[in-house]
C-alpha cells in the first residue's frame, strides 16, 4: 500500500494560553499603541524589548512591525544612503534585497556554497565593492562566522545580520545576530516565535540604537524604551533622524512575550524533526544534504536538499509525485517566482550578475517546512515518501 501524508505544512502550534490571556487584557483596556500607558504601567512592547535583549545577550533591542522593517531600519541606522552598494547572499528571500532597494541601496550579490551559506572566498573577492554586508542566514544555515568577521573587519565592512531563520541559533555559543553591528529578527507566522507579523533589531551600539528608535516612529517618546540608550544619546540624533513609523503594538508584544521562554524547547523540537528526515535520506544516491559546521547550532525549522544535475522536467515530476502523496516541496530553481520562493534573477529592480556557482546550486535546491505540529513519526513518514519517490525517479 502506498503511504500518504495527511498533515498540513503551514499549520503552526497554538499561541500559549498566557499570551492569549495577555492579548485579551490589552484588548479589554484598549491601550494597543506602545506609548499609550496608564499611570504606573509599563507597555507590553517595552517589556518585550527588555526580555528579548536579555535572551540574545544584547545591550539594546527594538520591537518593530516586521522583520523586513527591522532590516530597512538597521541599514538606514548604519548609514546606507541612496546609491550605496550593499553586499548580500545570492540565496535568500525577496525581503532581503527588497530592504536594500527600499533604502535606495544596490544589492551586490555574493555566491553561495552547496551548504547554503555565503561563499566566503567570493565575499573576500568582493570586499572592496561595499562598506556594508547584509548577511542572510538563509533557512537557518550559518557560515564560519569567525572567518566572515575577519574578512569584514579587515575591509572595514559593517555587518547587519538577517536572523529571520536563526532566532536562537548559535555560533560557538554566541547567539545569531550578535557578531555584526546589528541583528535583525522576524516574528512572522512561519518563524520561531509567532505574532503574524513583527520583528526585532538588537545592537550594543547606543548611537545606532538611538537612530533606530527615532526611525521607528518614537517621536520624542524615546524615554519609554527601557531596552534603549539613555536620553543623552538622542540629543543630536532626534533632530536629524526622520520618522519612518514601523512600531510594534502592545497586542503583538503581549502574544510574543510568553513565547520567548519556549524557544529552547521549540529549537530542540525542530532539530529533532529535522534529524529524523535527514537520517532517512542520509546516503541516498544523488541527494546532497547541506552540512553544518561543528561550531554552529542551527534551528531546523525547515529542511533542504540538493538534487545535483537533475533536469527541470525531472525535478518538476518529483515534486508532483510527492505532492500526490501529501508532501509539499518548494523549488528554488524554477524560472518564475512562486509564492515565497524566488531567486536573485527574479529581483529585476537590481542588477542581475552572472553567478554560475549559485545557479548550479539553486537549480537542484528543494525546500520543505517542518512545523512543530508534525510528530517525529510524521517526519519519518515524510522522509520515507521522499526516499521512495527519489529512488523511483532515479530508476
Amino acid at each position: 500500500m502506498t503511504e500518504v501524508f495527511k498533515g498540513s505544512f503551514t499549520q503552526q502550534d497554538p499561541i500559549p494560553a498566557e499570551g492569549i490571556a495577555a492579548a485579551t487584557a490589552v484588548m479589554q483596556h484598549g491601550r494597543l499603541h506602545r506609548y499609550n500607558e496608564a499611570a504606573g504601567e509599563t507597555a507590553e512592547a517595552a517589556l518585550l524589548e527588555q526580555e528579548f535583549a536579555a535572551y540574545v545577550g544584547a545591550e539594546y533591542a527594538l520591537a518593530v512591525a516586521s522583520g523586513g522593517y527591522a532590516i530597512c531600519t538597521a541599514l538606514r541606522a548604519v548609514g546606507v544612503k541612496h546609491g550605496d552598494p550593499v553586499l548580500t547572499n545570492a540565496f535568500t528571500l525577496a525581503p532581503v534585497p527588497g530592504a536594500i532597494a527600499a533604502v535606495g541601496g544596490t544589492p551586490v550579490y555574493v555566491e553561495v556554497t552547496p551548504d547554503l551559506v555565503i561563499d566566503l572566498d567570493d565575499l573576500a573577492a568582493k570586499a572592496d565593492q561595499a562598506k556594508v554586508l547584509l548577511l542572510s542566514h538563509m533557512r537557518g544555515h550559518i557560515c564560519d562566522m569567525d572567518r566572515l568577521m575577519q574578512i569584514c573587519d579587515a575591509a572595514g565592512i559593517t555587518v547587519v545580520e538577517d536572523c529571520a531563520h536563526t532566532m536562537g541559533a548559535t555560533w560557538k555559543g554566541v547567539q545569531s545576530g550578535r557578531h555584526g553591528a546589528v541583528g535583525c529578527y522576524s516574528t512572522q507566522t512561519y518563524k520561531h516565535i509567532n505574532s503574524g507579523e513583527g520583528g526585532f533589531l538588537v545592537t550594543d551600539d547606543a548611537e545606532l540604537m538611538a537612530r533606530a528608535v527615532m526611525l521607528s516612529g518614537s517621536y520624542m517618546l524615546y524615554g519609554k524604551h527601557r531596552a534603549g540608550p539613555g536620553p543623552e544619546v538622542y540629543e543630536e540624533i532626534r533632530y536629524e533622524t526622520p520618522n519612518i513609523s514601523g512600531r510594534m503594538d502592545n497586542l503583538r508584544a503581549a502574544v510574543l512575550r510568553p513565547q520567548i521562554p519556549l524557544l529552547a524547547g521549540r529549537i530542540a523540537g525542530w532539530n529533532a524533526r529535522h534529524n529524523v528526515v535527514r537520517d532517512v535520506l542520509h546516503g541516498l544516491n544523488g541527494v546532497y544534504l547541506p552540512q553544518a559546521p561543528e561550531a554552529a547550532v542551527r534551528v531546523g525549522s525547515s529542511f533542504q536538499f540538493l538534487m545535483r544535475g537533475w533536469a527541470t522536467e525531472r525535478i518538476e515530476a518529483l515534486m508532483a509525485a510527492c505532492a500526490k502523496r501529501g508532501v509539499d516541496l518548494k523549488w528554488f530553481g524554477a524560472a518564475e517566482p512562486k509564492a515565497f520562493t524566488s531567486r536573485y534573477d527574479s529581483w529585476r529592480y537590481a542588477p542581475v550578475p552572472k553567478l554560475p556557482k549559485t545557479d548550479a546550486i539553486l537549480a537542484g535546491l528543494i525546500d520543505m517546512r517542518l512545523p512543530l505540529t508534525f510528530s517525529l513519526e510524521d517526519c519519518d513518514l515524510i522522509g520515507r515518501i521522499l526516499r521512495d519517490e527519489i529512488t523511483k525517479a532515479q530508476s
